[in-house]
């Protein structure tokens, strides 16, 4: 590619999104007066680049693009539609699947299948679980860019867990394990609406790195989702992770070595307590955590991989 793609796409999850933006183009991101859902545009706290720009609604049918990346479901199925010109629909297209299927987890058909759409999975996990029917698919693993230099140090004797909402999304987050757990040992929640459980309430991107470094390990709680950023974020900053032995986190911390996984929520508990028993402990399974996720989700294997799948798209 001789020069940057204009790039048009959703702020759908804003780490995700100020990550992609390292790849060195030029990204729209779809705005309406109200800032709405997905329609945020160049939004927030987050550090955006000169290469960041927002997309009105109103002015999107006269603007120029040269790809059209969608994030969600009524984005690809209802939103080309009344939102892009003919001329635009007919754009290169990729669809960024940022999930694993919410219905049937085996069963499902992804509803991208017009043979003609790239479709992206976040992970191995999501592209093993979906049904992608005869749809051309990528995997573009994550890749994180901390916003702010922070080295564990774990002087709180105390587990961070970071989920938004888990009051409200039940047992998929594992909102019934992190209250098992937070009556066994020290938890901290943060958050959107993690203040009526009793946790600390939001944090912003730039504060998280901080926060983490001080708290002796992660937990993830987590039953059913793809592989959360936090938890790689957390990797990056020399943390041990505790999870479930679910989804693509198998293939990410090996049990008793970056910290504990198991299907079993007593054992997981058992391991945090030893956590907290054994700081030295922690931190040698911490300083593991971040050299596996600094080979593994590096910023620049990141921008490569991205770099591969717009040129083939693009051409």
């Amino acid at each position: 590619m001789n020069r940057p793609l204009r790039i048009l796409t959703w702020h759908v999850h804003g780490n995700y999104m100020y990550y992609l933006s390292q790849v060195p183009h030029q990204f729209y991101l779809v705005a309406d007066a109200e800032r709405s859902t997905h329609h945020s545009g160049r939004s927030g706290t987050l550090p955006w680049g000169d290469n960041v720009h927002d997309a009105p609604v109103d002015r999107l049918r006269d603007m120029a693009f040269d790809i059209v990346l969608f994030q969600s479901r009524e984005a690809y199925e209802q939103e080309q539609h009344t939102l892009l010109s003919e001329a635009q629909r007919r754009l290169p297209r990729i669809y960024l699947e940022h999930d694993p299927p919410q219905q049937h987890p085996t069963n499902t058909r992804h509803w991208v299948q017009d043979g003609e759409t790239l479709l992206v999975h976040c992970t191995p996990f999501n592209a093993l679980m979906w049904d992608n029917g005869d749809q051309p698919v990528r995997v573009v693993e994550h890749g994180v860019k901390l916003l702010a230099h922070a080295v564990h140090h774990g002087e709180m004797a105390a587990g961070l867990v970071v989920v938004n909402n888990l009051d409200r999304r039940g047992r998929r987050l594992g909102s019934d394990i992190y209250r098992q757990a937070s009556t066994r040992l020290p938890l901290t929640l943060v958050g959107m609406g993690a203040d009526r459980l009793g946790g600390a309430g939001e944090v912003t991107h730039q504060q998280l790195p901080e926060v983490m470094a001080a708290h002796r390990f992660f937990f993830n709680p987590i039953r059913y989702t793809s592989l959360g950023l936090a938890v790689i974020e957390a990797m990056m900053v020399g943390m041990p992770i505790v999870g479930l032995a679910t989804t693509e986190l198998v293939t990410v911390i090996r049990d008793g070595h970056h910290g504990f996984i198991d299907t079993r929520p007593e054992r997981l508990i058992e391991g945090m307590q030893q956590l907290i028993r054994d700081p030295k402990e922690a931190r040698r399974m911490g300083e593991r955590a971040r050299q596996a996720a600094h080979d593994r989700f590096h910023i620049d294997r990141f921008v490569a991989d991205w770099q591969d799948v717009l040129r083939q798209v693009a051409g």
